[in-house]
């Protein structure tokens, strides 16, 4: 994996979620899950949109202030 989000994607894979956030598979799930981090699936592939994850940082960054 060269970069840990695509700029060419408008949606990422789990990998790429944690490689971006430097989180756990079982952390970025629970995101998922909890809808803190909103998700959609296609077959069985789970995909974060760009957006979401980009928001979902401006949210944490705005939160530790």
């Amino acid at each position: 994996m060269s970069a840990p989000l695509p700029t060419s994607h408008t949606a990422v894979t789990v990998p790429e979620v944690m490689a971006a956030l430097k989180l756990s598979r079982f952390k970025v799930y629970d995101l998922i899950r909890t809808r803190q981090l909103p998700s959609f699936t296609v077959g069985r592939a789970r995909r974060v949109p760009a957006d979401a994850l980009h928001t979902f940082m401006q949210n944490q960054l705005k939160e530790a202030a």
